[in-house]
C-alpha cells in the first residue's frame, strides 16, 4: 500500500472538511517535545508492552526489546476540529488529524528460539480523538484525558526478520497482514487510553464507559443495482449477486449473497453500539460477489447525529459512486434509559413478552466492568497459583477476559458488553477457570431482574463465589440499560431526509474501505459475540465451499466462546471476507424462508387436517465425547417430509452450535434426491467442552436443495436442541418433530 505524503494527505483533507484548522503552533510543541516523548514510548514498551508479550503466550515467555528507538522525526498534526454542538458542557472533544512517517529502530529477541527481529520504518495516518473530561474548578481544569481513534488508522511497517518470527509456535498463522489489523483495531474505540490529570478525578466511572447510544440497522432492501456478471466473453450482461458491509466504528457486518438479483431483498437487522456519535457515521458498500474479486456496487455514508435527531430513519437512499442503485434501510436510534418504566413496552414491541427465546432483537444493554477477584483457590495443584480468566455468559452470548499468570488475586479492569432479549427471564452466569489446568475455580450466576429493582439499575460489589473458597470474591460493576426508541412529535407536513456524506475521494483513489479491513484470519478461532451483536440467520446452499474461519472478534477483542493462547491474536474486527454476519431478523423475525414455509402449510392443509407432524420429523443421535472433548451428532434419517414439487424434495440438513452461525461452523449433509423420506446415516462433530456445551443450543434446519438455478431451494422444517441434559455424556437417540421456525426448543425425552 502506497501512502500519500503529509502535505497531500492534509491538503485534501482540509478540502473536504473546511470546519478542521490547521495548527502549526502544536507541531512546533511536538517537535520541541519529541526527545521527552520518545523517552516515554520507550518505557511504554519496556514496562507495559514487553510484560504483556511474555505473559500472553509459554512460547514467549523470553521475549524482550534490546532497542526502541522511533527516530528523530516527530509525529505531525496535520488538522484540528474542536466539537462546540451536540457535546456536553463538561467535556472538550478535539479531532487530530496525525500523521507519522518514520525511520525508527525497534528490535526484539526471543531468547528461547533463537529469533531476532525488528521494525525499521512507521507510517500511520488518521483521526485521533482527545477527550478532556470533566472539566473541573480547579487546576489544572481538567480531571482526566482520554486518546483513541475513530476509525482503523492507515497503518505501514517496514519488518526486518518477520518470517523468523512468524515460524514460532503460537504465530505461525499470522501474516504481516493480520497483524497490522491487530494492531490497528487496538488503536480504535472502545479501545481508549485513559490518563488521570488528578488524584480526585473519579476514575472508576470513566473506566465504565456507557454508550451514547444502540443504532439498531435494518437492512432491507436494494433497486436498480448494476449488473455485473457477464457471459460469453462479456458479450451477454447477466445479473449481480449482491451482498452489503455495514460499519459503524470498528463494528463490521456483513449480509448475506442475494444470488442473481438487481432488486435484492435481505431484511436483515443489526445492533451496533454508538460511543462517540459526533464525526461518526454508518458506512456502507455493497458488492457483487465473484469467484475471484467482488465488484463494487455502490456505497452509502450517513452522519449517525442525524439518525439520533430524528430518532426513526425509514428512507430509500441514493448510492455514491456509481451510475444507478438506491438502497433501502431503516434506521433507529436507542436511547440508553436507567429505569424500566418502559420494559414493559419494549418488551411488547420486540415480542419478547410472549416467547421464551433467548435471542432476537434487545430490550436492554448490559455493561459490565470486571474489576478484580481475591482469594482464589489454587486449582488442581496445592501451594500453586492458577491463571485464571473469567467465563460470562447470558443466554447463548459468552464473553471472555482475558488471562492473569501466576495469581490468585487478579486484576482486569476490562469492560464487556451484553445486548439482552429479555432482562426479566435471563441471567448472567460467571465463571472463573484456571486456564493451565482447565479447571473452575468459582462461579456465580446473577439474575438480571436483580438489576431491575436495584438503584440505577446498577451493582458495583464483591461477589461471593460458589465451587470456591470460603473467602473467594469476585469484584464487578454491572448496570443494565433499557433500549428505548423514542417517538417524534412531528407535524403533518413534516418531511426529512437524511444528510448524506458525499465521500472525500472516488472510489478508485480510496485509500481504504470497509471491505479491505475485513481480514481473513489465520486459522480456527473461536466464535464471537460482539457487543454489537447480530444473532441468528445466515445463507445456507449446499455445495458452496466452506470459507476460513474468521478469528475471534468483536469491538473488545478477544471474549467468547474461543480463545487465542496468545493476545496478539485478538483483532477487534476479524471477520473473514464473504463471511455473512448472522442477522437479528433472520429466523427469528419471520424471515422469508419462514413466511415462504407457512404458506406452504396453508396450501397443503387447504381445508384439510394435518398431521400431527405436518412438517415431519428428523432423527438425531447426540452425546458428547469427554475424551475427544467434542459434541458428536449423528443425523440419521428424516420421514414425512413435504414436498416442494411434484416429483418430492431433494433434502439435506444443516446444523450450527448456536451462537456460531459463520460459515465455517455450518455442518451439512449430502443431497439426498427426490425423496420425503431421506436416509443420511452422516455424523459430525463440534469442538466444545462439555461445560460450554451445555449452554448452547442445537439448530438444526432441513432444506430443500433443488438444481443449479432452481428457484425450489427452501426450509422444510427446523428444530433447536437443547443441549443442558445431564444425559449429554451418555448420549441419546430422539425423533423430533420440525416446525416451520424452530422456536420451540425441545430437549431429550
Amino acid at each position: 500500500m502506497r501512502l500519500r505524503s503529509d502535505w497531500t494527505w492534509m491538503e485534501s483533507y482540509m478540502v473536504h472538511f473546511p470546519d478542521t484548522e490547521r495548527a502549526e503552533w502544536l507541531n512546533k510543541t511536538v517537535k520541541h517535545m519529541w526527545p521527552f516523548i520518545c523517552q516515554f514510548i520507550e518505557k511504554l514498551f519496556r514496562e507495559t508492552i514487553e510484560p504483556a508479550v511474555r505473559g500472553a503466550n509459554t512460547h514467549l515467555s523470553t521475549f524482550s526489546f534490546t532497542k526502541v528507538d522511533v527516530g528523530q522525526q516527530p509525529l505531525r498534526i496535520n488538522g484540528v476540529k474542536v466539537y462546540t454542538e451536540n457535546v456536553d458542557k463538561r467535556q472538550i472533544i478535539l479531532d487530530l488529524q496525525i500523521s507519522f512517517v518514520g525511520n525508527c529502530e525497534i528490535d526484539l529477541e526471543i531468547k528461547r528460539y533463537f529469533c531476532r527481529a525488528g521494525v525499521k520504518s512507521i507510517q500511520i495516518h488518521g483521526t485521533m480523538r482527545v477527550i478532556l473530561e470533566p472539566l473541573i474548578g480547579d487546576m489544572p481544569l481538567v480531571g482526566a484525558l482520554s486518546i483513541f481513534f475513530l476509525r482503523k488508522p492507515l497503518l505501514e511497517i517496514n519488518w526486518t526478520g518477520l518470517t523468523n518470527l512468524l515460524d514460532i509456535p503460537g504465530l505461525n498463522g499470522l501474516s504481516d497482514t493480520i497483524i497490522l489489523d491487530i494492531i490497528s483495531n487496538y488503536l480504535v474505540l472502545p479501545n481508549r487510553i485513559t490518563v488521570p490529570l488528578v488524584s480526585e478525578v473519579q476514575i472508576a466511572q470513566l473506566r465504565f464507559p456507557v454508550p451514547k447510544g444502540v443504532l439498531r440497522i435494518h437492512f432491507i432492501e436494494a433497486q436498480d443495482l448494476q449488473g455485473k456478471d457477464t457471459y460469453l466473453k462479456g458479450l451477454v450482461k447477466g445479473k449481480s449477486d449482491p451482498y452489503g458491509i455495514i460499519r459503524v466504528g470498528n463494528q463490521i457486518f456483513q449480509s448475506k449473497v442475494i444470488k442473481e438479483n438487481l432488486s435484492p431483498k435481505w431484511n436483515e437487522v443489526y445492533e451496533a453500539l454508538v460511543y462517540e456519535h459526533p464525526g461518526q457515521e454508518l458506512e456502507i458498500e455493497l458488492f457483487d460477489e465473484d469467484p475471484d474479486k467482488d465488484d463494487f456496487l455502490g456505497s452509502l455514508m450517513i452522519d449517525l447525529i442525524e439518525v439520533e435527531k430524528e430518532r426513526l430513519l425509514d428512507e430509500w437512499f441514493t448510492l455514491d459512486e456509481v451510475p444507478k442503485g438506491k438502497l433501502h434501510l431503516r434506521l433507529e436510534w436507542l436511547t440508553l434509559m436507567p429505569n424500566a418504566s418502559n420494559l414493559d413496552k419494549v418488551l411488547t414491541d420486540i415480542k419478547a413478552d410472549k416467547d421464551q427465546a433467548n435471542d432476537g432483537l434487545s430490550s436492554a444493554l448490559l455493561i459490565l466492568y470486571l474489576d478484580s477477584a481475591r482469594n482464589l483457590p489454587s486449582g488442581k495443584k496445592i501451594n500453586s497459583n492458577p491463571n485464571p480468566l473469567v467465563q460470562m455468559s447470558v443466554g447463548h452470548k459468552a464473553q471472555e477476559s482475558k488471562i492473569r499468570y501466576k495469581t490468585n488475586e487478579p486484576v482486569w479492569e476490562e469492560n464487556f458488553t451484553f445486548f439482552i432479549h429479555n432482562p426479566k427471564r435471563q441471567d448472567l452466569e460467571v465463571e472463573v477457570k484456571d486456564e493451565q489446568h482447565q479447571c473452575s475455580l468459582g462461579s456465580l450466576k446473577v439474575p438480571l431482574s436483580q438489576l431491575l429493582t436495584s438503584d440505577d439499575m446498577t451493582m458495583s460489589q464483591r461477589f461471593q463465589l460458589s465451587n470456591s473458597g470460603p473467602n473467594s470474591t469476585l469484584k464487578m460493576k454491572i448496570a443494565l440499560r433499557v433500549l428505548h426508541l423514542e417517538k417524534q412529535t412531528r407535524p403533518p407536513d413534516y418531511q426529512h431526509s437524511a444528510k448524506v456524506k458525499r465521500p472525500s475521494v472516488s472510489k478508485e483513489g480510496r485509500k481504504t474501505s470497509i471491505k479491505s479491513q475485513m481480514s481473513v484470519s489465520p486459522g480456527p478461532g473461536g466464535s464471537h459475540t460482539a457487543p454489537s451483536t447480530p444473532i441468528i440467520g445466515s445463507s445456507d446452499k449446499p455445495g458452496v465451499e466452506e470459507k476460513a474461519q474468521p478469528h475471534e472478534a468483536g469491538p473488545q477483542g478477544p471474549r467468547d466462546l474461543g480463545r487465542s493462547s496468545s493476545s496478539l491474536l485478538a483483532s477487534p474486527s476479524h471477520i473473514s471476507a464473504k463471511e455473512p454476519t448472522p442477522s437479528i431478523a433472520s429466523d427469528i423475525s419471520l424471515p422469508i424462508a419462514t413466511q415462504e414455509l407457512r404458506q406452504r402449510l396453508r396450501q397443503l392443509e387447504n381445508g384439510t387436517t394435518l398431521g400431527q407432524f405436518p412438517l415431519g420429523q428428523i432423527q438425531l443421535t447426540i452425546r458428547h465425547s469427554s475424551q475427544r472433548n467434542k459434541l458428536i451428532v449423528v443425523v440419521h434419517s428424516c420421514r414425512n417430509l413435504i414436498a416442494f414439487s411434484e416429483d418430492g424434495s431433494d433434502p439435506y440438513v444443516r446444523m450450527y452450535l448456536l451462537p456460531d452461525k459463520r460459515r465455517s461452523g455450518r455442518r451439512k449433509t449430502h443431497v439426498s434426491k427426490k425423496t420425503l423420506n431421506p436416509v443420511f446415516d452422516q455424523s459430525f462433530d463440534f469442538s466444545v467442552s462439555l461445560p460450554e456445551v451445555q449452554r448452547r443450543t442445537l439448530d438444526v434446519a432441513v432444506k430443500n436443495s433443488g438444481g443449479f438455478l432452481s428457484k425450489d431451494k427452501g426450509l422444510l422444517g427446523k428444530v433447536l436442541v437443547t443441549l443442558a441434559s445431564e444425559e449429554l455424556a451418555k448420549g441419546w437417540t430422539q425423533w423430533y418433530d420440525l416446525t416451520e421456525d424452530g422456536a420451540r426448543p425441545q430437549v431429550v425425552t
